[in-house]
């Protein structure tokens, strides 16, 4: 399993790969829309990208909920394997 700073590690490569944003800029405050500028589209691909790095599955209806990193890390620490 992650650790938390692990999968902010992860979410931020992830970030940059997908989504053009800064590793630097990934911290768990930080709003994926507002903060890192990342459109629905690409939020897709990230959270695809991240189950497929974290071994979790996450619900579209889920993913309207995952407004911050923060959220986002919480979410795959509870739900990994």
């Amino acid at each position: 399993m992650a650790s938390r700073e692990e999968i902010i590690t992860g979410l931020a490569d992830i970030l940059n790969e997908l989504a053009g944003v800064e590793q630097s800029d990934v911290t768990e405050e930080k709003t994926f829309t507002d903060d890192l500028d990342v459109d629905s589209l690409s939020m897709v691909e990230v959270i695809m990208a991240a189950e497929d790095k974290f071994g979790v599955k996450i619900p579209d209806t889920e993913m309207q909920n995952l407004k911050t990193v923060g959220d986002a890390v919480s979410y795959i620490e509870a739900n990994q394997k």
